[in-house]
């Protein structure tokens, strides 16, 4: 991706477009040898959901926590140092706590709420967030739009989160539906950055390609700019494990072909 010229690969910025745990670490070994100028970090969205009032993003988040140095060592994911309290009282209650939250992770959540409620964009609070974390990176989700993961199952449409952490992913998965992606629009940074003549080439972390990666590809404004794309596009997985023949992305869902 760098060629030999040193000040002609100073000037180009790069974009990461990354999920989870394993996108997080290749972000942030990106952030130690780039000018934090010169990274653009963009994270899936189809994670996201709605909880206890709180707007919960788990990729965003844990792509903070770890550039932040914050993140559970052990899990990859989570606030190191975690306490439970709010956790526990909620179970006292019998309230929902089949998600676990963690009370420094509530406390981002709560940030988060009260910025939204101010008006801010989500990328806007990603931005905020970051910059109270320390990280000098750019952090955007792929999009200020709503966009969800459904995975079709044996028992029906079930959001992701439902699926993956309340189902114990038990339910047996017929396809991917991304909703919301046909409407979905790039954030305006991470659009500016796809037309700018300083981009260097993209980059696909090594995030789960069908629940990661594949979201953010069922935007067309981002597939369609990545299509036509003049610089490298490099996928640190096979493009065939991301979108396999057998696996397509139209109009904004995925769906599984005989």
């Amino acid at each position: 991706m760098l060629n030999d010229n040193t000040a002609d690969n100073e000037s180009k910025r790069y974009l990461a477009l990354t999920g989870g745990v394993g996108g997080a670490k290749l972000a942030y070994g990106l952030a130690q040898v780039l000018p934090h100028e010169s990274l653009v970090i963009a994270v899936n969205i189809g994670d996201d959901f709605e909880h206890l009032g709180l707007t919960i993003c788990p990729d965003l988040d844990t792509v903070l926590y770890t550039l932040a140095g914050i993140v559970h060592p052990q899990q990859g994911w989570g606030r190191a140092d975690e306490s439970f309290g709010v956790l526990d009282e909620l179970r006292r209650f019998g309230a929902d706590d089949w998600f676990t939250l963690g009370d420094r992770d509530i406390a981002l959540h709560l940030l988060r709420r009260q910025l939204l409620e101010q008006g801010l964009s989500l990328s806007q609070t990603a931005l905020e967030i970051a910059r109270r974390l320390g990280i000098a990176t750019t952090v955007l989700p792929v999009s200020d739009d709503v966009l969800r993961t459904i995975v079709r199952s044996d028992r029906g449409p079930l959001a992701f989160q439902e699926y993956f952490v309340k189902l114990r992913c038990v339910p047996v998965v017929q396809a991917l539906d991304f909703e919301g992606a046909a409407q979905a629009r790039l954030t305006p940074a991470l659009r500016g950055l796809l037309d700018s003549a300083d981009l260097g080439g993209v980059i696909l972390c090594p995030s789960n390609p069908y629940l990661s990666l594949a979201p953010m590809l069922a935007i067309a404004e981002l597939r369609d700019r990545l299509r036509d794309s003049k610089v490298p596009v490099i996928a640190v997985v096979p493009a065939t494990v991301i979108l396999p023949k057998a696996y397509t992305v139209k109009t904004g869902t995925a769906v599984e072909e005989p």
